[in-house]
This record gives structure tokens, sequence and C-alpha cells, in this order.
């Protein structure tokens, strides 16, 4: 006989079966059946593992499991992202460390990219090693990094293509730029937050002595102020800017301005002049209602400079100094931090008599999530991709359903961006990524091709000087190629290696709302432009995981839970040093130190991985924002402790017994199990359908717990020990082919424990191999269950339960001890209901521990009631319990019970014609409610008399 440990202990079995399954390639395709793909979101090569990676790879890999079982040829595309500022900045921060004098300049390019990649040998595959602890499935054999030979030519492809169609170009436009990494970065890579700032309110001169009668009114209209001035005054939250203003501007409508329009400003401290412009941009009500317009240095002025044809002038380097290179700017304001120069700015603005008044201002101020500095908007010369038209097609797909998002109403938020969509910025100034595939020849010409030899064949330059342009793509450029670059394009031979055409279009995307613009939109328009196909059928958008009060998990806040430690467990010490250590606030430690020891106070157990993938599913509602609470994941591990002791009740009851095929159950509570099965069956297909993680969840934890390991095994028992050897060996087989099913169906959302109790349980049923690879339980498997006879056992030991649970609840409210032998008293039902009582006999006795059952002609002694449909239970309370005491809790819930009919009535008295009629109805069933309870004490105290 096949024995299993006597507890439930997860970290003896994961590791060991991980190992097993990746061994035997079960990972890759196997067989002939249709295709089933997933694209894993490439994580970071620089990351590891987060609770957002745990959520999503769970509901990937319950996918995944779930059709290989099903016979699915199934894929799970793994890879990893460059992660090109991350992993500068990884690597950048080692050489410090190392001490050695090493930077990224004094190396050079490509010394400082062979360190990258010396990174990425030891350290950069971290997050794959702790994706096979949670149990991921994907075939990682054919992971891809965006790096890689194979994912780099077809990115370069990709560019030389759209380059040809004329979708991307070379410009100069306004980007964020990060003044530390000296690059530009996308909005996904900006953080605002609000913050403390300032308004300044500053005089503009007007020009060429110009004046007018400036009249300020009240919100009725009354005039409040009538005075002739020489100037405007303007309110910014940025002084320094004021070097690059190239207008002033006034709403064309705003009567207090209209003498204004075609005059022009002295700008101060620089001399020029700059005209005043009208835009219905400008909002009358706010502030002055003057605006600079700085088209250089903010995104909306940006937009009004290109719509007025405004100079554009840039007054910063890229380390966001002043320029030195502008005579109309001061020379001592010249090399300055923006921020210094600020200071001095409005020092000679407030020494001139030009500076108004100081506010204080709460704003949004950009960050950098990398470098954590405020991000300029910057003017510089960059790469682009023209959306407009790749926009347009990219909503048909998703308006068309060629593309379905889940939930629904995420298509909103997709439709919102495209339809609002600017050209895209993909050049980075960095060194680790791809590098762009464009020359420039010494008079400035670029030309874009594959490889340098080709530009110059094509384009017919001989040995002219060329150099490569020196910025690399940005990472989501890289990644919206990841579709197909990772199955071979445009390498004929290698797609068909890898199975291009049952690979693509994959059959779901699992990801986040937050990436809906940044990569999911962009790998429809992509691979659409390139490859004409889309790049998957649905797009299943997951919530945020945040802690247990709803907030973002962070490191600033110090809530942060890591998955590894909820699967192994973690020291509250060593919990500690992990969130209090690299903090960008190391004054915020002892808060956070205090926070967790108070919610861990013994740090975090041993949880197991399956444990945690159960928490996932289970939280994995259609919602956006994921709870996540630890006592959720003690409960599922109890619930793998349930389980594992179910199957060490079946093993020892079962022997050495062993069955080949479907059971032909002789007793009802076979039967039962057999259609709750069928059942469960038939919802945990509709869920995985509609990726209802949630559901599937509830029905799996309902069938396991209550109807399989409570229930059923409590059933059986009496079958089991009882002298008819035909049904306990009926009930054995039953036992056992159930709970082989149940494994099967748990599988997907927790592999490792039905893997380990499958292995001491198929051999039962003469099964043998790996679970991961055994076929999915469907209703087809048990629909011959599906007859009346089945039926009507079912309704038979529905109605048992009853009984039982009404029986054990009196025992359990009268203090009863297990052991005791109780009367069970029965007055009224119908047929049915004596046929039942007369048929379960031996069960009622085993499972209530009764030493008679009787009917009653009259009325009963002193009992305690239950009913069940028109069935009346008494148990005798003679000998139970100390019937005077209970005589005296009868008679205080009676006067309560009376006291709250009393209050129901006179509310309802006083009830008038104003009163809702929903109010009304409520009372009503108040009254109703407590009436009967009232009722229902009265006859049991008459009982007692």
């Amino acid at each position: 006989m096949t024995t299993l440990a006597p507890g439930y202990e997860p970290k003896s079995f994961e590791s060991r079966l991980y190992a097993e399954w990746e061994a035997s390639g079960a990972f890759a395709p196997q067989g002939d059946g249709p295709a089933y793909t997933i694209l894993l979101p490439p994580p970071n090569v620089t990351g590891t593992l987060h609770m957002g990676h745990a959520f999503q790879h769970t509901l990937q890999d319950a996918l995944i499991r779930y059709h290989r079982m099903r016979g699915y040829r199934t894929l799970w595309q793994m890879g990893t992202d460059h992660a090109g500022i991350a992993t500068e900045m990884v690597v950048s921060r080692n050489l410090a460390i190392a001490g050695q004098g090493e930077t990224r300049d004094s190396l050079g390019r490509d010394a400082f990219i062979e360190k990258v990649w010396e990174w990425k040998q030891q350290s950069g595959d971290t997050i794959e090693r702790q994706m096979r602890r949670l149990g991921a499935s994907g075939d990682w054999s054919r992971s891809v990094f965006t790096m890689d030979p194979m994912a780099s030519d077809a990115i370069v492809e990709a560019f030389v293509r759209l380059h040809e169609q004329g979708l991307i170009y070379r410009g100069q436009r306004l980007v964020n730029w990060d003044p530390v990494l000296k690059t530009a970065i996308s909005d996904l890579e900006v953080a605002s937050e609000e913050e403390n700032g300032h308004m300044w309110s500053i005089r503009y001169p007007l020009a060429d002595g110009a004046t007018y009668e400036h009249v300020e009114v009240d919100a009725d209209g009354v005039e409040t102020l009538r005075e002739t001035r020489d100037y405007v005054v303007v309110a910014t939250t940025r002084p320094e800017t004021m070097l690059g203003d190239t207008a002033a501007m006034v709403h064309p409508e705003d009567p207090r301005y209209l003498a204004l329009h075609g005059k022009f400003v002295q700008l101060p401290l620089t001399g020029r002049r700059i005209p005043v412009i009208t835009d219905d941009y400008v909002d009358k009500a706010f502030g002055t209602g003057v605006v600079k317009v700085t088209p250089a240095h903010d995104f909306n002025d940006y937009a009004v400079g290109q719509r007025h044809a405004l100079p554009m002038i840039n007054i910063f380097t890229d380390e966001a100094k002043v320029v030195s290179s502008r005579d109309d700017i001061a020379e001592k304001y010249r090399g300055l931090d923006r921020f210094d120069a600020r200071k001095l700015i409005v020092a000679d603005l407030d020494a001139t008599g030009l500076l108004v008044e100081i506010k204080p201002h709460r704003l949004q101020v950009p960050r950098g999530d990398r470098s954590g500095q405020v991000i300029e908007p910057f003017l510089t010369d960059q790469w682009f991709v023209k959306m407009d038209t790749l926009a347009q097609r990219g909503l048909e797909l998703v308006e068309s359903g060629e593309v379905k998002f889940v939930p629904p109403n995420w298509i909103n938020t997709y439709r919102h961006w495209l339809e609002n969509i600017q050209d895209w910025t993909i050049s980075r100034q960095l060194w680790w990524g791809h590098r762009i595939p464009a020359w420039f020849d010494d008079a400035g010409n670029i030309f874009v091709g594959r490889n340098e030899a080709e530009v110059r064949a094509a384009h017919d330059l001989g040995d002219a000087p060329l150099r490569q342009d020196p910025d690399v793509l940005e990472t989501w450029f890289s990644s919206a190629m990841f579709p197909f670059s990772t199955q071979g394009w445009p390498n004929e031979d290698r797609m068909g290696e890898l199975g291009f055409d049952v690979a693509l279009p994959t059959s779901v995307l699992v990801t986040g709302f937050d990436i809906i613009f940044f990569w999911v939109a962009r790998m429809i328009m992509m691979t659409d432009q390139l490859v004409d196909r889309v790049p998957f059928r649905d797009v299943y958008i997951t919530g945020l995981v945040r802690d247990k009060d709803g907030q973002k998990m962070s490191k600033s806040k110090g809530n942060i839970l890591d998955p590894l430690d909820i699967i192994d467990g973690i020291t509250i010490d060593a919990l500690v040093a992990k969130r209090t250590t690299g903090l960008m606030k190391p004054t915020d430690a002892p808060k956070i130190e205090k926070a967790t020891r108070k919610e861990f106070p013994d740090g975090i157990p041993a949880f197991g991985a399956d444990a945690l993938r159960f928490t996932m599913a289970a939280l994995a509602g259609p919602g956006r924002d994921i709870k996540f609470d630890l006592l959720r994941a003690e409960g599922y591990k109890n619930f793998c402790n349930k389980l594992w002791n179910a199957t060490r009740f079946a093993l020892m009851n079962i022997g050495d017994a062993s069955f080949e095929g479907a059971p032909q159950p002789k007793t009802d509570a076979e039967k039962w199990i057999l259609i709750q099965l069928a059942k469960t069956c038939s919802q945990a297909e509709e869920h995985f359908a509609s990726y209802r993680f949630d559901l599937l969840a509830q029905c799996l934890y309902e069938f396991t717990w209550n109807q399989v390991c409570d229930w059923f095994v409590e059933l059986a028992k009496p079958a089991l020990n009882a002298d008819d050897s035909d049904a306990a060996e009926s009930t054995r087989h039953t036992l056992v082919y159930v709970l082989e099913a149940l494994l099967r169906m748990l599988h997907p959302v927790i592999p490792f424990v039905t893997e380990e109790l499958w292995q001491s349980v198929a051999p039962k049923l003469r099964k043998s191999g790996s679970i991961m690879i055994q076929k999915y339980p469907t209703m087809f498997d048990v629909e011959a269950y599906l007859t009346d006879e089945f039926k009507s056992a079912d309704a038979d030991i529905e109605w048992l339960k009853l009984i039982v649970s009404a029986l054990r609840r009196i025992r359990s409210e009268l203090g009863v001890k297990p052991a005791k032998q109780v009367s069970l008293l029965l007055r009224g039902g119908n047929a049915d209901d004596a046929a039942r009582v007369e048929r379960f006999d031996a069960q009622l006795r085993f499972l209530c521990k009764l030493e008679r059952i009787e009917t009653l002609a009259g009325d009963p002694p002193a009992a305690a009631p239950a009913v069940v449909g028109d069935l009346q239970l008494f148990v005798p309370l003679e000998g139970l319990v100390d019937l005077e005491a209970e005589r005296v809790r009868l008679d205080k819930d009676i006067a309560k019970a009376a006291s709250e009919v009393e209050k129901s009535e006179a509310k309802l008295a006083k009830f008038g014609g104003s009163v809702p009629p929903a109010v009304v109805e409520q009372e009503r069933a108040r009254l109703a409610d407590w009436s009967a309870k009232l009722e229902a004490l009265t006859a049991q105290r008459e009982r007692l008399a």
C-alpha cells in the first residue's frame, strides 16, 4: 500500500516535483491537438518576482495546465525584457560598488556593454528561477531574451520595414527627459505625485510704451478695479523657464485684454520682445488670465507654439543646466542647474520690482521612476513612429471583435488612448538596447538599413565616412514585436521550426490595465502592420495587487510582500531588514519597522506555493484592485491540508485494492457524489472559458471541502464499516475514483500537492505517469451518471444532509459530547420522509450517534426541536441538559422576542402615508420573523413546563 506523510509539508516535495516536470520535457508543446498559446509579458531582466507577477503568472499557468490536460498543443512562450534604463543603472551601480574607478563613461560603449552581458550571465535569470518556484510550466527551452540574436534580427527588420513604409521618421519634438539618465523616457516611466510648491506672479512690461485700461469686475459684474497699466501679470510654477518664453497669451474673448491683441511685451531679464497672442486654450477664470508660453519646455505650450508658429527656444542642456549658447541669457545664469537658476532669477525679479507675489501651491511634479529626479520637457531630435493610421487600424481590430477584451469595459480605456494618440518616441539615449539601424554621412544625410554594408550598397556610398546613430530603441518598441520576434520572424526556416503558423495569433494575453497603452495596443498595431495578423484573440485584463488595506504595495510605504517569503516563510528580523534596506527616505525606517513588527510579530510562516496560487485565483474577480490578505493564504493552506488528510483516509480504507474503469455505485451516497462531480466538472469548464478564476476557486473549494472531504467521507463510513461487502467495495472504488478526478480538476490551480497526492492515488486506478498530462475531468466523463436513478439518489442524500446538519446543530447548541448517544423523535412529514427515514436508518444512527429513532403521534416531551421541510425533529432533553437552566434561558429569549414584536407593532401603528413602501415592508418582515421566533420559543417552553 502506498503511504503518505502524516502531515502536509509543501517544502518536502515542491522543488523536487518541479525538477521532475521540467526534466520530463512536458512543458514543451506536445501532440497534434489544437494550438493554445500564451505569451508571457516579459518581466525586466533586472527584476525579481513580485506580487503582481505571482498573480498574473498563476492565472497564466492555470490556463496552460488546464488546456494541456484538455489535449491542446500548449505553448507558454517565456521570455525576459532587456530593460534598457534599469539594466544600465544596475551595472553602473555595481561598477561603483566594485570600487575600481570604472564608470559607464570611462569604459566606453563597447566595454560597458561587455560588462552588461557579464552581469546578464551571472544575475539576469533570477526572475525565471523564481517563476519556477511558483510552478510556472512554460517552455523554458524556447525562452527569448529581447537582446537574443533571433529577437534582435526581428527588431532591426521591423524598424527598416516601418521606415520603408514611411511610418518611422526622425524629427525634433518635446519629450520627457531625465536629466540624470540623460535620455528620453516614456510616460509609463514618469511618476507624477502632488507636492508642495509655489506660484510666482511676475510683471511683464508692455513693449513700445504701450498702455491699456485694466478693468476688473466681481462675480456679479460689479466693477472692482479700473486703472491704466503698462504691464500684464503672469503666474508660473517654473519661473526659470521664462528665459525661453516666446509669447504671452490671453483668451480672444477676455474683455480685460482686448486692447492688447497684436501688442508685444518685454520679456524680463532678457531684453527680448515677444508677442501677445490669443488662444481658446487660456482659462479666463484662472489666475490673471494671462499665460506665458514656453514651447520648448512645456507640453501644452508646445502645442500652442505649433498652432501659432512660435519659435522653440531650448534653454537647458541635457543635464537640465542653463545653456551657454544664447546671447539673450545673462552670463550669470549660464551653466547653472535649473533650480539654482530659479533662485537667482526670482531674486533678480524681486530686485527689479517685477516680482508681484509668491504663494504656496500644490502641484503635480513628474519624476523619473528610476532616478527619482524631476522630469524636464525637452526639445530634442528623436525617432518617431507615425501613429494616426496605425491607431485607426488598431481600434478597428478591437471593435470588430478580432481582439476581445475581458472584462469588456477595458475597451473604453483602449479606445480613449487610440483616439487621442500622439506619435510614438522610440529612441533612447542609452547604450544597452537595440542600436538604431541608421547611419549619418558628414553632410548629415540619414540612411536606414539592416547593416552598414547594405546601406553602402543601396546608396552607392563607397568608402564615404559613415557613423551609426548612437541611440538605441526604447524597450517598449522591442516588446511590441514580442508576439512574432519570439517565433522566428522574418526567417522563414526558423518560423517553420518554431511553428509560427500555429503559435500566432496567441490564444490569450494576461496582463495589467496599466500597460494597455504601452504594450497591448502597440503589439496589436505592430503585429497587424508587419505580419498581417492579430497577436492574440483575447486580452484578459487583471487588476493590481494591493495590501490588505487596499494600499498600493511600494518600497517607500514598507508594505511590499515577496511571494517567495509567502511560499517559504521568513523571520521577522529578516522581513524588517528587507523592508527597511535601500529606502529613498531612510528616516522612514523606524515607522516601517514598527508597522511590520506589529503586523507580523512572528514573521511569515511558510504557506507553500499552492496556498499562494489558490489565494491568487480566489481573488481574481473582475474588479480592478486585489486586496491581498495573508489570512486568505492561511485558509488555503488549511484547504491543502484538508485535501491531504482526506487522501490519507481514502488510502487507508482502500488498502491494497485497485480498480479499473468507472464505478458501478451501490449506495445512494456514491450516486450523490458522482452527480456532484458532474456538476463541478460543468462549472469548472464554464469558469475557465470566461476567465472567472474567482468562481472557479469557489466551486472547487466547495466541492473539495464540503462535498468530498466532509460529506462523502462521512457518508462513506457506514458502508465501509458495514457487513455488506459489495457496498463496501463499491464505496472504495467510488471514493478513489472521485478523489482521483478531484485531484486532476484541482491541478491547474494547485499543481504541487495534487501531483504528490495523485502519485499515491493513481495506482489504485491503475494509472501512472504525471498528473500534468492526464485528461482534465469533463461532463462527458461522468454524463452516464446523469440518470433519473442518480438524480433521485441525489435528492435523497441532500435530504439526509439536512437531517444530519440539523441534529448536529442541536448537539452543538446543547453541548452534547461527541460520543454521547441521543434519541430522535419524528413528527409530521410525508410519505417520502417516512421512506427516507427507514432507508437511511443505519446512516442516521451512525452519523448522528442515535440510540433510537421513533415516530410521535402526539406532543413530544421536553426536547430541542428542528424542522426539515414538513418533518419535525425532536431530541429529548432529559439526561442531556439541566432542564431548569434551559427554562431560564428560554424565558429570557421569549422576553426579548416579545419585546421585539411589540416594537415592530408600535412602529407599524405609527407609520403614515409618507413612509416609503419599502420601509413598511421591511418592518412587516421583521415583525413576521420575530413573531415566528416567539411562537417557536413559547412552544418549546411549554414542553418544558
